[in-house]
């Protein structure tokens, strides 16, 4: 079920108003059925791979809680290998097996092992499958930390997981935030119902408005690289920036803001990134549940920035790789991770370089940072190449286009002047509501003719053509 789709409006209307008209004890058991059938609505089977993970995670925090010494870490290390089991069989088998191929075939070898897809050419990655692994996998961790109690009632574990809004593309959660809120009542508030549905209607102006427009240059120009020239290929490449933060952010919102109109609050995942003044500073403003997921999950445990130099570079190195290997199942990820943490070490190079933008330098003047500003823009840039390329030769391809003088023409840009200005237009909105409104919301007496308006804007100006959002394939 697509979060711009008329079916989610009647679902969400539907589910918000029978939660505060039944008996708050029950509401768990509303919100549970109401996920599974938000999940469902996509490939019920894979409904039941999520409802192992579930069981073994559950069981896995009863045991760890009540157990002693080693073997709390071995029951640990069984749940998330089984954890991570079942995303690398889903989503890595054919990669490994593939690049396993390749090796064999420089011994003169052949593996054996027939690929995934071909056995069941009709199975496809279940949707959200990293989202909600790493989901599961920081609840265990909590609470063999002891930061987090085991959950004893098996369904509001299960919601925990299955929580519709942020079940297929986050903000990937943590037990301390989510899991007592299953278990208060949650009064109707006013003040949640308009900051939700505000989250809502931004969320889906920033998806149907913005990036799915911006789609129309970007799927003109990456499908036929070989015939864009460097002018067209520069403006998809900027293009692309703005649509996957309005993509992604759009969904954001709108699953913060659907969970906010119940009472629910979680965590922020995006804080205006385009106005980064360094690659670690947009890290900290860029999907910032899987940034900090990272951080305190295998950063801090590596040892984080409490090493010699040699060894934090590593660390990084493999923070980011990880990272692209856990957007998918690709080279091309991978290397889109790796730019990432060479940009991060080389800012402990240039410290002392004014044109590199660099988050622990001194104040600065506002030119300067402006400055800093657009070159992390740039930077970040250069790197959504290989995120949105089909291939690692096609990204190569397309930057070796755009650093050649000789490439350059007029765009062809596959829309007319007026949509381009409007594309435009939209870009200078987005970059103003972050700058100077991030967080605002209409007061009671404008907000509905406020929320009207935007969501009539993204009825009249909206490009709906079933656009999935860019991270459910993840």
């Amino acid at each position: 079920m697509l979060f711009n789709s008329l079916h989610f409006v009647i679902f969400f209307i539907f589910v918000t108003t029978l939660y505060y008209t039944i008996n708050w004890r029950l509401r768990w058991i509303l919100l549970l059925a109401a996920s599974a059938y938000f999940y469902a609505s996509f490939i019920p089977a894979y409904l039941l791979i999520l409802g192992v993970v579930i069981v073994i995670d559950y069981a896995a925090g009863i045991w760890i809680e009540n157990s002693a010494g080693k073997k709390r870490r071995w029951i640990l290390i069984l749940s998330l290998v089984a954890n991570v089991g079942f995303l690398a069989f889903f989503k890595y088998f054919d990669f490994l097996s593939i690049n396993f191929s390749a090796l064999l075939g420089f011994a003169g070898q052949k593996n054996q092992v027939p690929l995934f897809r071909e056995l069941y050419p009709s199975l496809i990655l279940p949707i959200g499958l990293s989202f909600h692994t790493f989901q599961s996998m920081s609840y265990t961790i909590e609470v063999y930390r002891g930061n987090q109690k085991a959950e004893k009632n098996f369904g509001i574990y299960a919601l925990y997981v299955l929580f519709y809004p942020q079940l297929v593309a986050g903000p990937i959660e943590r037990p301390q935030n989510v899991l007592w809120q299953f278990h208060k009542k949650m009064e109707f508030d006013w003040e949640n119902i308009r900051i939700g549905l505000w989250m809502i209607a931004w969320g889906l102006f920033k998806k149907v408005v913005i990036a799915d427009r911006l789609a129309l240059v970007t799927d003109h120009a990456f499908g036929d690289v070989a015939g864009q020239n460097a002018s067209t290929l520069i403006i998809a490449v900027v293009f692309y920036s703005f649509q996957i933060y309005c993509d992604f952010s759009g969904y954001s919102d709108i699953a913060i803001g659907t969970a906010r109109t119940m009472g629910f609050k979680l965590m922020t995942n995006f804080r205006a990134p385009y106005f980064s003044a360094s690659i670690s500073e947009f890290w900290k403003r860029w999907h910032i549940s899987l940034s900090t997921w990272f951080r305190d999950y295998v950063y801090i445990p590596l040892g984080g920035n409490r090493v010699g130099k040699s060894r934090l570079y590593i660390n990084t190195m493999i923070v980011f790789l990880l990272s692209g290997l856990w957007h998918g199942a690709d080279w091309k990820f991978i290397i889109w991770g790796g730019i990432h943490g060479i940009y991060l070490i080389l800012a402990q190079f240039m410290k002392g370089v004014p044109w590199w933008p660099a988050s622990n330098k001194n104040q600065v003047s506002p030119v300067v940072k402006t400055f800093h500003v657009i070159w992390t823009f740039l930077l970040v840039a250069i790197a959504w190449i290989f995120f949105r390329a089909g291939s690692t030769a096609e990204a190569i391809e397309i930057i070796s286009v755009i650093f050649d003088p000789a490439a350059y023409a007029v765009p062809k840009i596959g829309i007319n002047g007026t949509e381009f200005g409007f594309c435009m237009f939209l870009i200078a909105l987005l970059m103003f509501k972050d700058y100077y409104l991030p967080d605002y919301v209409p007061q009671k007496p404008a907000f509905w003719l406020s929320f009207f308006t935007v969501s009539f804007l993204c009825y009249l100006f909206g490009v709906f053509n079933s656009n999935q959002f860019i991270y459910f394939q993840f």
